[in-house]
C-alpha cells in the first residue's frame, strides 16, 4: 500500500506538482456523533473524502466518497469551509505526486448504512463530538474539525 505523507510549512517538503480538487464531509448521525475513518495510507483519523472526478459535482463527489470509504449514505447539508494553503503539501509515495492542499469541506447527515471499512479505511466509527479531537490525526484535519465544531455558523475560507 502506498503511503501518504503530509507536510506543513516544512522546508524539506517536496515541491507541489499537482492541484486536485477534493472534498471532505463532516457527517453526523441522529445523536450528533461525527463519522470518522482511520486512513489505510497513514493510520491517521480523518473524516471521509477524496478527489472530485471529472464530470462530477461537488455534492455528488462528497456522497460517493463517503459511501465508498464508510458504507454510509449521506445527504449534503452545507459548507463548512475551503482549504487551499500552499504550505500544506501531500506526498503520495506510490507515484511521487506532491499535491497542494485543495479541499472543500461539506457538512452532511447520515441517511442509511452501517459503518464498514474499505480499502481506504482500516476502521470506521461514529465518534462523540467531545471525543473526536482526542484521536490521532494530521494537523490539517484537526484544524478542519476544530472549525466545524466551533459552530460559529460561517464557513472557513482559507
Amino acid at each position: 500500500m502506498a503511503t501518504r505523507i503530509d507536510y506543513f510549512d516544512d522546508p524539506d517538503a517536496p515541491a507541489a506538482n499537482s492541484l486536485v480538487p477534493s472534498v471532505n464531509v463532516m457527517v453526523i448521525n441522529a445523536e450528533g456523533d461525527l463519522l470518522m475513518i482511520r486512513r489505510s495510507d497513514n493510520g491517521n483519523w480523518a473524516v471521509p473524502g477524496g478527489a472530485i472526478d471529472l464530470g462530477e459535482s461537488i455534492p455528488d463527489a462528497a456522497i460517493r466518497e463517503t459511501l465508498e470509504e464508510t458504507g454510509i449514505t449521506c445527504e449534503i447539508t452545507g459548507l463548512s469551509g475551503t482549504y487551499s494553503d500552499p504550505r500544506h503539501v501531500i506526498l503520495y509515495t506510490s507515484d511521487g505526486e506532491a499535491r497542494q492542499e485543495f479541499s472543500l469541506v461539506l457538512t452532511g447527515r447520515a441517511v442509511s448504512g452501517t459503518p464498514t471499512p474499505s480499502d481506504e479505511s482500516r476502521d470506521v466509527r461514529w465518534v462523540p463530538r467531545d471525543h473526536v479531537l482526542t484521536l490521532p490525526m494530521d494537523r490539517s484535519m484537526r484544524m478542519r474539525i476544530e472549525h466545524y465544531l466551533s459552530e460559529d455558523g460561517r464557513p472557513y475560507i482559507g
